[in-house]
């Protein structure tokens, strides 16, 4: 599941409404304009002005020496993004003394906690995908409260609905470190110039896109259906545009049921895609063996006939392009997510920290993550994006990903947490199970749609009285 994966979706303020107008259109405006853009290859270097980017400056935080201590620092991250956040912890230690080990977790992460904490071996910070799975540490008694020191990082830095975000009945527990536009489609240039395809900004115009492109020989959309939170990232987004935020918030909060009409509408238009086969590569029988990182680089690889043209996800899926010799900008390339009802829908999330022992180490790396500092090592690195409204963009290494970044902060207040990271982890978070394994059901029988809908019902609600 990745961080990133998670880092999930849309627009709201911290009381569940719509929030501010001009903001979300302030973002579909730079995502329609800039993302389908160029932008840089994933080899610029430039800043936001043009020039080069700048030199490190001075420390921005102040940290307590901790030579001799040990701190362990649990996280689902894989791959690259366990080495780019294996970074920031390597600068951590020399600026502290203590020595910091990454302790490879599993989903969901709110279970491998439980096991450790059992054992008495809880990891000192753990990298929490869900706003479910923070409350579910404090309700557990697991969390520890967060210092005045990354407490003062926390609002020099960030908007206060990330701070929101991490708190607990008024109590700060999260550091929100790595953020995510889950609202985008990658696609292979050379693919889309080959078919003479164009960017699509609607539903029905993906789908003739996608037609287009299927015609010319290469199969469109490539869907990572092994993984089950990437066809939540579907369904979310396509409710969020068609059914708009209010239900979106309903439905979050399970105050509307999963037979709504709403999630019919939502699914139906989902199947228009996974109704297809000929669409996705793989077909659905493929699409469900395939994990996320695979989608993508099936994207990015094989010149103008790969396996597929398009894949959907955030923004950290420029880490996956890295390991092609695909360059962003250049020869991959994103659009919005395309508008089902009157506006492309916008949807974040993030991981955050969370102190699970009272000690000074932990503290410390909490205030750390906090600022600037931590977020400019992995920023530089590329495949992440910063809730840190005070990063400098031009820490970025290309255009896309100032362009997304910037429009992450410009939401300011106005952003909506990813639906199934503010569920029950039972649910909407368990490789398996609920709503993961309902719309993995759905993706092989698309035709079902009461089906899918009385499964996810009878799974939430369960959940939610649990």
């Amino acid at each position: 599941m990745g961080t990133t994966p998670r880092a999930r979706k849309a627009l709201r303020t911290g009381r569940g409404r719509w929030g501010s107008r001009r903001a979300a259109v302030a973002i579909v405006a730079v995502g329609a304009v800039a993302l389908s853009g160029c932008g840089g290859d994933s080899g610029d270097d430039k800043g936001a002005d043009g020039g080069a980017s700048k030199e490190p400056a001075a420390a921005s935080v102040q940290l307590p020496q901790l030579d001799g201590e040990n701190i362990q620092v649990a996280a689902v991250w894989t791959g690259p993004e366990q080495e780019n956040f294996t970074k920031v912890l390597t600068e951590f230690e020399k600026r502290t003394g203590a020595k910091v080990t990454f302790v490879p977790a599993q989903d969901p992460i709110v279970n491998f906690l439980g096991t450790k904490i059992a054992g008495g071996s809880p990891p000192d910070v753990a990298m929490l995908p869900q706003v479910g799975a923070i409350q579910q540490a404090v309700e557990k008694k697991w969390a520890k409260p967060v210092g005045a020191e990354a407490k003062a990082q926390l609002a020099k830095n960030y908007s206060k609905v990330w701070q929101d975000l991490g708190a607990v009945s008024g109590e700060q527990y999260g550091v929100y470190f790595k953020a995510a536009n889950k609202s985008l489609v990658w696609y292979n240039n050379a693919a889309f110039e080959n078919a003479g395809a164009t960017v699509p900004k609607t539903w029905p115009e993906f789908l003739s896109t996608a037609e287009t492109i299927s015609a010319s020989g290469v199969t469109p959309v490539s869907v990572g259906g092994a993984d089950g939170w990437t066809l939540t990232d579907w369904f979310e987004n396509i409710y969020l545009s068609q059914a708009g935020p209010e239900k979106y918030d309903q439905l979050a909060k399970h105050e509307i049921p999963w037979t709504d009409g709403s999630v019919r509408d939502a699914l139906s238009t989902l199947g228009q895609l996974f109704g297809k086969p000929a669409l996705i590569a793989g077909g659905a029988d493929g699409a469900l063996q395939t994990e996320f990182p695979a989608s993508v680089t099936q994207t990015f690889t094989g010149g103008d006939q790969p396996k597929a043209a398009m894949v959907f996800e955030g923004d950290f899926v420029g880490v996956n392009i890295g390991e092609t010799e695909a360059k962003i900008g250049t020869d991959a390339k994103v659009f919005p997510f395309p508008a089902v009802g009157p506006d492309s829908p916008v949807v974040t999330g993030g991981d955050a920290a969370v102190a699970l022992k009272d000690s000074k180490g932990a503290q410390a790396l909490l205030t750390f993550l906090a600022s600037t500092d931590a977020a400019q090592i992995w920023a530089e690195a590329g495949g992440f994006v910063s809730p840190n409204k005070s990063l400098d963009v031009a820490s970025y290494p290309n255009d896309v990903q100032r362009d997304i970044a910037k429009a992450l902060i410009a939401a300011g207040d106005d952003v909506r947490f990813d639906m199934s990271d503010q569920m029950p982890q039972s649910f909407g978070g368990t490789p398996g199970k609920g709503e993961w394994k309902a719309l993995q059901d759905f993706l092989k029988n698309p035709k079902d749609v009461a089906g899918a809908q009385q499964k996810l019902e009878s799974d939430a609600a369960k959940a939610y009285k649990s």
